[in-house]
């Protein structure tokens, strides 16, 4: 029989190995993790940008070279880039560098709302570097000096993340990172379009709403860019400072491009973010076949459906793409409808569409779109506002304000409208869709080549006023909803019913007050809140089923 002693020998001879394997494993780990984390940015040829300077002509007004940067009265800022690509980032970051910082102040608090604790953002950044390790070798050359040249502008405080061009890169994957983990319960982006009989002018009319929603402040500070590259087409989009990817465009041969999330799974590594691929079609493609063929041969890791509309081909298709089949729906009709799933031959059938036709609002959204678009007669720029405004349900129902089965959800970043055919466009303003949709004519804008003067470039004439609703009673206890939800999330005393009696037929306002009384242990006041949601009608099935399992927990209690 071993001795006392011989046993507490080998006990922590044991203990010790263990402990030099953890260790050992941890700073391979460590040192894996930093290697991929390493940025390596581009090397551009010409770098003389580096030294340019803005000039402030008039106060706010921004110019180096021919570009330009402003704020319009109508709220939105402007943005005028042109030439090589690092040099258009550079010159980029330097016209919008408050921008370009705030976006990431408000972006990373965001995070820090959703993970609030330290150690875990700390893990966070490593894991997206990890998840991220192949990023730059799934963007081209270009892209990469661009971004590059914009990270220059960007602030030093956050290299505790990583460099100021690994965040930035990194963040042009946060729109893909968010579908794919949100995919049970994707934000809704809605966008159509007519053309021949079924437009007033038999011109093309695409509409769009890019429901994409990080706060209210991240959505306040809109871009609208026009880009002058010194190769491919000239383009415009709508974006945000840091920002080179597009989400919604139109380039000077009348091609315009919106993106919508479709059902993704969660991706096991990085590929080409949604938002480059779209830069590059409206960037290089002028009809339908070319931005097919760009699509094809860049791999996406999450899916994704692309309306392009044509000028050239006089329609629209939508492109739908997942990280290993692309599919294109053609409605051969002279209009098209696209919501969050799939309409393909192809991609329609798959497991994942079919769970997000049974479970997701999408569905409804697209048969309350061909039912607006029904009753509208031939359609106008006009008429294609009020759709996108519109925050009512199936048969004109009210489910709610904010009920993401209504085409307004009340969370666009923006929302746009684009003439193909006449290279015109309008861009929202706030609040949401609500506010006031400037038109820009792209033919006038790049016919400046520069401007040196401050001067409103929209064209006024066209102008389509705010929405009425904004007067009215119902909206004015909607932004009181709002701010009550708000003061819930921030922890502070409410009274619950206030939430029910300033939005009452949206269900979410019955599940969050449950919610609340829930916290308080009143769970006989939570359980008449939950069973009263299920009366009401209720986004998603996710969010049915969850509603049922807290009446549950209610009766347990």
């Amino acid at each position: 029989m071993l001795k006392k002693s011989t046993l507490v020998k080998r006990l922590l001879k044991s203990i010790l190995y263990v402990f030099s394997g953890v260790t050992v494993l941890l700073l391979i780990l460590a040192v894996y993790l930093f290697c991929v984390a390493i940025d390596y940015p581009p090397k551009p040829k010409d770098v003389s940008s580096e030294k340019l300077q803005r000039n402030e002509p008039s106060p706010g007004f921004y110019t180096i070279k021919n570009n330009w940067f402003r704020k319009s009265k109508s709220g939105l800022y402007e943005l005028y880039i042109e030439g090589e690509p690092f040099e258009r980032g550079v010159i980029n970051g330097k016209l919008t560098k408050e921008l370009v910082i705030k976006q990431e102040d408000y972006f990373t608090a965001q995070i820090a709302k959703i993970v609030p604790s330290k150690f875990y953002r700390s893990f966070l950044k490593y894991f997206v570097a990890w998840f991220n390790r192949d990023l730059d070798k799934n963007i081209t050359k270009e892209y990469k000096e661009e971004i590059y040249g914009i990270s220059q502008s960007a602030s030093d405080k956050y290299r505790y993340i990583g460099s100021n061009y690994q965040r930035i890169l990194n963040y042009h994957a946060a729109h893909d990172i968010g579908h794919a983990l949100q995919g049970m319960a994707l934000v809704g982006c809605t966008s159509f379009g007519t053309w021949d009989a079924r437009s007033e002018d038999s011109t093309m009319i695409i509409g769009r709403n890019f429901d994409f929603y990080v706060n209210d402040d991240f959505a306040r500070d809109k871009i609208v860019a026009f880009y002058n590259p010194a190769h491919g087409y000239k383009f415009m989009t709508v974006t945000w400072g840091g920002f080179i990817g597009a989400v919604s465009g139109m380039n000077d041969r009348g091609l315009s491009l919106t993106i919508n999330a479709a059902k993704s799974t969660v991706p096991t590594g990085s590929a080409t973010p949604v938002s480059l691929v779209a830069r590059e079609i409206l960037q290089y493609a002028q009809n339908i076949k070319e931005a097919i063929q760009i699509a094809k041969k860049r791999r996406m890791f999450v899916s994704e459906s692309l309306l392009v509309a044509s000028a050239y081909d006089k329609k629209a298709v939508v492109i739908e793409k997942t990280p290993d089949t692309l599919d294109v729906y053609d409605p051969n009709a002279n209009f098209i409808v696209c919501a969050n799933h799939f309409q393909g031959k192809v991609l329609r059938q798959s497991k994942g569409n079919i769970e997000q036709i049974s479970n997701s609002a999408s569905p409804y959204r697209y048969e309350h779109l061909m039912d607006l678009l029904n009753n509208n007669g031939k359609n106008t720029v006009q008429k294609t506002i009020n759709i996108l405004r519109d925050t009512k349900g199936l048969n004109n129902a009210n489910i709610g304000l904010g009920n993401e089965k209504s085409i307004n959800e009340f969370v666009a970043h923006h929302s746009i409208v684009f003439e193909p055919q006449k290279l015109k466009v309008w861009v929202s303003t706030s609040p949401w869709q609500l506010g006031q949709f400037v038109c820009y004519d792209l033919k006038k804008v790049f016919a400046l080549k520069g401007m040196k003067k401050d001067q409103e470039i929209i064209d006024s004439n066209l102008t389509i006023a705010a929405d009425t609703f904004l007067k009215s009673r119902s909206y004015k206890n909607f932004v009181a909803y709002r701010s009550i939800e708000q003061r819930i999330n921030d922890n502070e005393q409410v009274d619950p019913d206030s939430l029910i009696i300033n939005n009452p037929q949206y269900y979410n306002a019955y599940v969050i007050a449950g919610n609340y009384s829930f916290k308080q242990k009143q769970f006989k006041k939570a359980l008449h809140f939950y069973q009263t949601a299920l009366t009401k009608v209720i986004a998603t099935k996710q969010e049915e089923d969850s509603i049922k399992q807290k009446i549950t927990q209610c009766k347990k209690n």
